[in-house]
This record gives C-alpha cells, sequence and structure tokens, in this order.
C-alpha cells in the first residue's frame, strides 16, 4: 500500500490558517441539529447556564459585604450580627444554587451529547447509504468518511465549550463591570495577561488540524495495520507467513513519523505558550499590587480588596477559559465541517420524476452495446455488450476472472452507470426508475456476501429485513436454501448468535454460511434471482444439488447466475460466455458445446480434471 508523502509542516500550517474561523459558520447548523434532537433538554441547560453565570460575581459581592460587615462589627463597643448572618445565609444559598445548577448543566450535557452522537452517526450511515458504489470505492471519499466519523465525542465537547462561550460571557459581562466600577485601570492590565495567549493558542489550532487533515489516509492505514495484526479473521496467515514483525515495523515507522510532527507543534506550542502565561502571571500580580497600594492609601476597603483582587483573578481565568474554549471550538468546528461537507456529498442520482416500474415482467432485460470503465482507470471492463435476458429465463454468466461478470450484474443492479450503452427492461431503460423500488424487484446473493455477526434469524432476514419476526417465512426461506440443517445443529436454533465478536456466538463454516446467505435471495418473492458465486465453499455435488433444488423453486422466475462449476453451469437455460469484456458466445450449452470455441474448452479442461 503505497502512501503519498504528507505536505510539510509549514504548507500544512499556511492552509490551516485560511479556514480555522471561516470554520465557525458551521456552528448554526450545528445548533439547529443540537436543538433538533431535544428541545426540552436544550432549553434546560441554556437557563441554567444563564443562571449559573451571575453567581461568580454574586458570590464576591456578597463576600465584599460580609468582610465589611465584620471589620464594621469589630469596630462597635454594641455588636449587632443580623445583618451579617444574613449575608453569610445569601451566600450560602447562592453556593448551594450554583452546585445544583452545574450539577443540572453536567446532567443535560450528557443526555444531549448521548443523543446528538447517537443521530450524527445515524445520518452518516443513511448517507452512506445514498451514495453510489463509485463514490464509496473512491479513496477520496474515504478520507471525507473518515474525517466525518472523527471527533464523535469531540461533536459532543463542541456543544458543551460553546454553550459554556454563552454562559462566559455574562459571567464575564459582570466582572468588567465590577472593575471598571471600582477600578478601570485593571481592564488594560487584564488585557495584557490574555491576548498573547489567545493568539498563540488559535495559531496552534489550525496547525493541529491542517497535519490531522493531512495525515487521513495514513490514520486510515495505522487502523488498517491495527486490524489485520490483531484480529481472529487474519490471525492464521500472520502465524503462517511469520507478518507480525513486517507488520509490526510497519505500523511503528508510520506511527513514528506521525508522532515526530505531533511533537514538533506540541514543542512549539508549549514554549511559546509557557512565556505568554508567565506575561499573564506578571500582569496578575502587577495588579494585585496596585489593589494592595490602593488599599493602604484608604481609597479601597478591605472587602473591596478582596473583591477586586477575587473579581481580577476570576476574571483573568474565566477569559482565558473563554479564549482557550474559543480557539478549541475554531479547531472542532473544523473537524464539523468535514462532517456536514460529508452529509452535503452531492447524491449522483437521477429525475425525481420516475417511470413506473412494470408490474410483471413479460419480456426481460435487453443489454444493448454496453461500455462500463470503473472511474480513474483507462482500461475499459465491458466492450459494447449486447444480449437479452428472456422473462422467466435461467441465465448463466461464464468467463475466466476479470472477464466482467459481477461488474456486468452490478451495472443491471445499477450499481453503476453505463459510460456508454443502455439497459432496458420490458423497452424501458432502467436508469428512468426509481433506484430503491427497481432494486426490491432482486433477490441477489453475491460470492463476497457479508457474514453479519448477527443472530442466524436475523444473517436470513436480511434478505427482507421487514420480515425479521415472520417465522414461517424465514423457516422457509431456510427449507429452500437448506440452511435448515444449520439451524438444527445450533443449540439455540434460529436465533443462535453468530460469529465470535459477541458472547456465546458459534462460528460457521464456509459451506453454512453460504447455505445461510443463499436463504436471503429466498426471503422474497423476487421477480429476478441473482447468485453470483454465493456456492463456492461447497463441494461440487453438494452445490449441484443446492443449484437443481434452486432450478426447481423458481420456476417462471428470471434468474442470473455466475458459477466456475460447468455441471451446474449446464442446468441454464442458456449460457453468456464472456472474454475480455466482450460476448464470446451464447447459447445452450449444447450449442456451445458443438462449437470448439471457449465454452467447450473451458468445459473439457474442467471435466478433465474429474476424470
Amino acid at each position: 500500500m503505497a502512501r503519498r508523502a504528507p505536505a510539510s509542516i509549514k504548507e500544512q500550517s499556511k492552509k490551516g490558517k485560511t479556514f480555522s474561523f471561516s470554520a465557525l459558520k458551521t456552528l448554526p447548523r450545528f445548533f439547529k441539529e443540537i436543538w433538533r434532537t431535544s428541545p426540552k433538554l436544550f432549553v434546560t441547560n441554556f437557563v441554567a447556564r444563564l443562571l449559573t453565570a451571575i453567581s461568580p460575581v454574586a458570590l464576591l459581592w456578597v463576600g465584599k459585604l460580609i468582610i465589611d460587615e465584620v471589620i464594621l462589627q469589630i469596630s462597635l463597643d454594641q455588636q449587632d450580627l443580623t445583618q451579617l448572618w444574613t449575608y453569610v445565609g445569601i451566600e450560602l444559598g447562592i453556593a448551594i444554587i450554583a452546585d445544583l445548577l452545574n450539577r443540572l448543566i453536567n446532567l443535560t450535557d450528557g443526555l444531549i451529547g448521548d443523543l446528538y452522537s447517537n443521530a450524527s452517526s445515524e445520518k452518516i450511515i443513511r448517507k452512506t447509504n445514498e451514495l453510489t458504489l463509485e463514490q464509496l470505492e473512491d479513496p477520496d471519499f474515504y478520507d471525507k468518511l473518515e474525517r466525518a466519523r472523527q471527533q464523535t465525542s469531540g461533536r459532543v465537547g463542541l456543544m458543551s465549550a460553546s454553550l459554556s462561550q454563552i454562559q462566559s460571557i455574562i459571567s464575564i459581562g459582570s466582572l468588567i463591570a465590577g472593575l471598571i466600577y471600582f477600578e478601570p485601570l485593571l481592564i488594560i492590565l487584564l488585557v495584557l495577561s490574555i491576548i498573547p495567549s489567545f493568539i498563540n493558542e488559535a495559531k496552534y489550532s489550525s496547525h493541529r488540524y491542517s497535519v490531522a487533515r493531512s495525515w487521513t489516509a495514513e490514520r486510515r492505514e495505522l487502523d488498517y495495520l491495527r486490524f489485520i495484526g490483531a484480529n481472529n479473521q487474519t490471525a492464521k496467515e500472520v502465524k503462517l507467513f511469520g507478518l507480525t514483525d513486517y507488520i509490526a515495523a510497519r505500523f511503528r515507522k508510520l506511527s513514528g513519523d506521525y508522532y515526530e510532527i505531533n511533537k514538533k507543534l506540541s514543542l512549539k506550542q508549549s514554549i511559546y505558550g509557557s512565556l505568554f502565561n508567565v506575561l499573564g502571571i506578571l500582569s496578575y500580580y502587577g495588579a494585585y499590587i496596585f489593589i494592595i497600594f490602593k488599599v493602604i492609601s484608604g481609597t479601597l476597603s478591605i472587602g473591596e480588596l478582596t473583591f477586586l483582587s477575587g473579581s481580577f483573578n476570576r476574571l483573568r481565568n474565566n477569559l482565558q477559559g473563554f479564549f482557550s474554549r474559543f480557539t478549541a471550538i475554531s479547531e472542532s468546528s473544523l473537524y464539523l465541517r468535514d462532517y456536514f461537507d460529508f452529509l452535503d456529498i452531492e447524491v449522483i442520482d437521477e429525475a425525481t420524476v420516475y417511470t413506473p416500474i412494470p408490474a410483471e415482467i413479460k419480456e426481460g432485460f435487453e443489454i444493448r452495446n454496453v461500455h462500463f470503465g470503473y472511474a480513474g482507470s483507462d482500461l475499459e471492463v465491458l466492450k459494447g455488450i449486447s444480449f437479452k435476458i428472456k422473462a422467466g429465463e435461467k441465465m448463466a454468466f461464464v468467463g475466466q476472472n476479470g472477464a466482467g461478470k459481477t461488474t456486468l450484474i452490478k451495472l443491471i443492479l445499477r450499481f453503476y452507470e453505463p459510460t456508454k450503452g443502455e439497459i432496458l427492461l420490458d423497452g424501458i431503460n432502467i436508469s428512468k426508475f426509481n433506484k430503491q423500488e427497481y432494486r426490491k424487484r432482486f433477490g441477489v446473493i453475491f460470492q463476497d456476501f457479508f457474514k453479519y455477526e448477527f443472530s442466524l434469524r436475523e444473517n436470513i432476514a436480511v434478505g427482507n429485513i421487514g420480515e425479521l419476526t415472520n417465522d414461517p417465512m424465514i423457516h422457509d426461506a431456510a427449507d429452500r436454501s437448506l440452511a435448515n440443517q444449520v439451524v438444527e445443529v445450533m443449540k439455540d436454533g434460529i436465533d443462535q448468535q453468530l460469529g465470535r465478536r459477541f458472547a456465546k456466538g458459534q462460528e460457521l463454516s464456509g459451506g453454512q454460511w453460504q447455505k445461510v446467505a443463499l436463504a436471503r435471495a429466498y426471503m422474497k418473492d423476487a421477480d429476478v434471482i441473482v447468485l453470483d458465486e454465493p456456492t463456492s465453499a461447497l463441494d461440487a455435488q453438494a452445490e449441484y444439488d443446492v443449484f437443481e433444488r434452486f432450478i426447481g423453486l423458481t420456476k417462471g422466475k428470471t434468474s442470473i447466475i455466475i458459477s466456475h462449476r460447468f455441471s451446474t453451469v449446464r442446468m441454464a437455460d442458456r449460457i453468456l460466455v464472456l472474454e475480455n469484456g466482450t460476448v464470446a458466445e451464447i447459447g445452450t450449452h449444447e450449442e456451445l458445446m458443438s462449437e470448439p470455441k471457449l465454452y467447450e474448452k473451458l468445459f473439457n479442461l474442467q471435466a478433465a480434471g474429474y476424470q
């Protein structure tokens, strides 16, 4: 797996500076999504933050009143502590309410975060389903998908940080008002202590994102190396071929390069951050000394000293938190923009007005001068294919590997569109049909069918998932595909958990999996059934029995069969022979065997192997 060299840190940094703040434009859309997730929780959280925002200045002000009252009572001969205890009671009440509000904020943050994380992950799943196979197989698309998946928990943190900013603005405003009331000069010192740190944080947040973005493909490779290096699916070959050292070394080299880039950025950020923080500390203590001189000169009272020093300290911490969150929000917004960019990927689809699909297939399919080549390749996989599949006909596709058999199936299913030519169903171009409605007319099993680590019931029902609880239909599909033999040996029967990923899971043999997968094709009363080598793990006799049963059970239905076993292929009504993306021959088994061409040659070669 060759990998491109990432841009230099300088190039990444320049790139990052251009869009760090522009990404904040995604926040309004972000909050609309959060609002839709749970309006009640959002309002509760927002109100709690507003009330909490005024608690710091309220506590400081009441603290000032308490200290001034204490000093006043000390100077009096006849003390009256009623006012003092009233102030203490008010401060206690504010502290308790603030604590309860903070707990409410944390609770609603967590609940909203979980709901939004679930909703955004579901959107990614649904969006992926809308895209074409051509888009899904594009490496650039996978980079976008990877960036969209990233920071799911970070998006939850972004929500909390953004709401905290509103809370901080109110707190900062009230504290600044207090400082201006007593000593406006402190605001200048405050700005000197904060702004340099903010600029530093903003600069390096964009740098970090630029590095992360430019290394998207490499991080996918790291995840892939983790998977193949520590996974039960690859363990046999890794052990057998002694691949551990190779995989580990490749992972170490790639992860080490990524570490070095991040280390350089982290060191620079830490060094500059420390220098600016020292400046902030000096500014704070300069303000503190200034306040002390004011108190000594009698300009300010002891209570005002505690209020101003406390306000300045809280305000500095609040501003640091505000600017720190601002840069974090800016950085997270970049990932958020990647998420929205993914959701906004244009779906390559046809017109919004569709031609109704025939209620019953009467004529069948016509493939007319179809050409096709995969995106990014100059080679054509199919080169002017033309033939017909009659309604109710069983047609087999044969040919050597790479002849274009599975690609042709994908075009018929509209996973791809022909680059030239057209495919007709009952004389209508299939591009005029609604894709989802069109595909509902097919029952399909591919040679690389997926083995879902769900229950046996679910693995069969995926062929028609709306009938998941329809036991008669599921058992009938199992009987037709001979998957009932698998059900019978399972401890929990049809509800047996499959695979080793989860507790009580049972792994199946290749042949058992193929019978289960074949049951999916029987799960709906499809007009067209496509079997793309779904029985390759069965022995020759078992495959013959399965297909003989299939032919009998699908009378009157249009079927397309791909198989490398000619004992199975000969059962078809007609056989299409593909060679180098073109139609080499087409006819019945007997017709093709009468001509010394590719089919006759391949058939005799395979037959010789059994003699």
